[in-house]
């Protein structure tokens, strides 16, 4: 028989479920506090959070274990999150974080409407049985789902690898992953860490992704969007048997983008100067060779010479802008430009004397930054 007082202490239950600002407190302390969920959107936590705060409160109230249909949920998450690629420790890391948030609160509140912690206590004991059960299940399909993500993902390596061998080959296998073999397509390149971005990828209809040489590849039907917070190379639209070239070319993209600090899907075509520019070693080697006795000359100027002319060039030779984003006055962007000129004898106002000027003071940085990583 439920002892009593049982029923206020569900009701306190309820209250701090309910109140307005619990959930989105605990989804931002699920996203800080565990990494390998902190991709996923807010949204997405916070619905499965309120679904399971809901099944285990209607556990509570009729003093119960979990029902099939609630089970049946909790496996669905399980594999949601294998197949997002969140490890089943974070996924349980995830739940603790969430029901040490609701606990405490709990406890605040009943204290403060004088129930007994012994009341509490009965409620929280019922509350780790039905969690227990919970666990197991979620558990359970979370590694039946992980095996067979595993399996599909060790497929979709080997057929992408084949894809951008390019080649006759690469059609047999763009037909074998469910991709078009006419009409194009596209690969993006990105380096590998940023969840949502992966996440997104995989939620593409007939994209085909995976992690190859460190980086994430993805070859897909139609070009992606630009929203995301890291950099990432695209080219395309390429015949399966060019996919090979158009994976050099979208990660010359991608080191291009980073190169002048730009974030988003950016495509090769856009970035075509800087990609060669990053492309070409042996090229930027004969640049700064044949400039060493202007950087010598520079001294302890060299960088910041380096960098105001740099700052400049990418600002559309906006003085203002450029003493803006360097936190200096406009009249020392001035004069740095013209000490670049005087000691190189390169124009930066002629159109290809400011791709040398621009190639050579990133080259300078670049070599700079290597030598005090060095150091």
């Amino acid at each position: 028989m439920r002892q009593e007082g049982w029923d206020s202490v569900v009701d306190l239950i309820e209250r701090v479920v309910g109140e307005d600002d619990l959930l989105p407190s605990v989804v931002t302390g699920v996203r800080t506090t565990v990494r390998e969920v902190a991709g996923l959107a807010p949204a997405d936590i916070a619905g499965h959070t309120r679904a399971l705060l809901a099944a285990a409160t209607r556990a509570l109230a009729a003093g119960r274990g979990p029902t099939e249909a609630e089970l049946s949920f909790v496996a669905q998450l399980g594999d949601t999150r294998a197949r997002q690629g969140v490890p089943i420790e974070a996924v349980l890391g995830a739940i603790h974080v969430s029901e040490r948030a609701i606990w405490s609160r709990a406890r605040e509140v009943a204290a403060e409407a004088g129930i007994e912690a012994r009341l509490l206590l009965d409620v929280r004991e019922l509350y780790d049985d039905w969690a227990e059960a919970v666990r197991t299940r979620l558990i359970r399909a979370h590694r039946a789902a992980d095996t067979g993500r595993r399996e599909a993902d060790d497929r979709n390596l080997t057929i992408l690898r084949r894809l951008l061998e390019g080649g006759s080959a690469a059609a047999l296998a763009a037909a074998e992953a469910g991709l078009p073999v006419t009409g194009g397509l596209w690969v993006l390149v990105a380096r590998p860490g940023d969840a949502a971005l992966e996440q997104a990828l995989r939620d593409r209809a007939q994209a085909l992704t995976g992690h190859l040489d460190g980086l994430l590849v993805g070859v897909l039907p139609q070009a992606p969007g630009t929203r995301t917070g890291v950099a990432a190379g695209l080219a395309g639209p390429a015949e399966p048997e060019e996919l090979g070239t158009a994976r050099r070319l979208a990660l010359s993209a991608l080191t291009a983008a980073e190169s002048a600090g730009r974030t988003g899907v950016v495509h090769v075509a856009d970035v075509a100067v800087l990609a060669a520019v990053a492309d070409r070693a042996d090229l930027s080697a004969v640049l700064t060779e044949r400039h060493r006795p202007a950087w010598a000359a520079l001294g302890s100027h060299a960088e910041p010479v380096a960098l105001a002319v740099r700052a400049w060039l990418e600002a559309g030779r906006e003085v203002a802008a450029a003493a803006e984003r360097l936190f200096v006055h406009p009249n020392t962007v001035r004069n740095r430009v013209q000490r670049f000129a005087e000691v190189t004898g390169i124009d930066p106002y002629d159109t290809f004397g400011a791709l040398n000027a621009w190639w050579l003071c990133r080259a300078w940085l670049v070599a700079a930054e290597g030598v005090e990583g060095a150091g």
